[in-house]
């Protein structure tokens, strides 16, 4: 189970369904960030930039070693990502 739970990340706000689907949102800016390092990386390696690095040294690894989930899940309950109803944007 991860840690923290539903009803401390919602603080009362959201529903579960609300907070799977903001969960899920996040996880997909995650994996597009994780994919994006992963393309400059084999571009680099490619043209032969960097000098003996392997592809997951050049990924940052907060990206390489995390699940997209379970990152999320932490800037959810840090700050760093904020659910906010369409009604509020």
């Amino acid at each position: 189970m991860l840690h923290p739970t539903a009803d401390e990340l919602t603080h009362g706000k959201f529903n579960r369904y609300e907070l799977v689907i903001g969960i899920a949102k996040s996880a997909r800016l995650v994996t597009d960030e994780y994919v994006r390092q992963r393309n400059e990386a084999q571009k680099a390696i490619d043209e032969h930039r960097e000098g003996g690095q392997t592809l997951a040294q050049m990924i940052s690894p907060e990206y390489r070693d995390q699940k997209a989930v379970k990152i999320a899940v932490r800037r959810l309950a840090d700050g760093t990502y904020r659910m906010v109803r369409r009604s509020e944007q």
